[in-house]
């Protein structure tokens, strides 16, 4: 039986000219669950990670106080959606002023509504069924090489979320609709664990964060 533990990123730089960057916070985060998993004896057979900054700085972080594999595989299916192309098709009521926190996530919900419904997936590079598919076919392509031995995989909330969904839901339909509850309470740096084994692939946890217990200011969802 195997193992695979989907880590999102640390805390990025939201706001900023880059927010594919690691913050302070982020990279704090990110050391503190390497310690972490090092006090758990955990020793990667395969680490994959996906083809974003955010990912390969999370992982450098972590496995600076974990060890590893020295060079981690890059698999873009890991990759988040493309958050900012889904607002611009969606454009927001407050124009071009700068929002509230409250405006901003008003925004965001009602662009993450029309990207997921399906009636405007021509407005997309890429749609939500065409993200759920290529982070399905990632988390196969993981769970396949892992064999008995044990995986890290740094990604981001909306494929941790949508690789959780996937496993709860019976359908796609269902999973989208879980998929819409578990993204926005992803914690950066949290882990996901799922084991393989003879029922295919099956979730044990989701987005444990132990690590940042009693650090104050460590807790951070965006």
């Amino acid at each position: 039986m195997g193992q695979l533990l989907l880590v999102r990123h640390g805390q990025a730089s939201w706001g900023a000219d880059d927010y594919d960057v690691l913050s302070e916070t982020g990279w704090h985060q990110s050391r503190l669950l390497g310690k972490a998993l090092a006090a758990r004896g955990i020793v990667p057979d395969v680490v994959v990670m996906g083809g974003m900054r955010r990912h390969r700085e999370t992982a450098e972080a972590c496995l600076g106080e974990l060890g590893g594999p020295s060079v981690p595989r890059v698999d873009p299916g890991w990759d988040e959606f493309d958050h900012v192309a889904m607002l611009e098709a969606h454009p927001a009521a407050f124009g071009d002023r700068k929002p509230t926190r409250a405006e901003f996530q008003e925004w965001f919900e009602s662009a993450t509504d029309r990207w997921t419904g399906g009636k405007y997936d021509g407005d997309y590079d890429e749609s939500f069924t065409a993200f759920t598919d290529r982070v399905g076919a990632a988390l196969r392509r993981t769970a396949e090489g892992v064999g008995s031995g044990t995986a890290i995989v740094f990604s981001s909330g909306g494929p941790v979320s949508w690789a959780t969904a996937s496993l709860l839901a019976d359908e796609r339909a269902a999973a989208g609709r879980l998929w819409r509850k578990l993204n926005p309470v992803c914690v950066n740096s949290g882990v996901t664990r799922l084991i393989t084994g003879r029922r295919g692939t099956t979730m044990v946890s989701f987005n444990e964060h132990h690590h940042l217990d009693g650090v104050p200011d460590v807790l951070t969802y965006r």
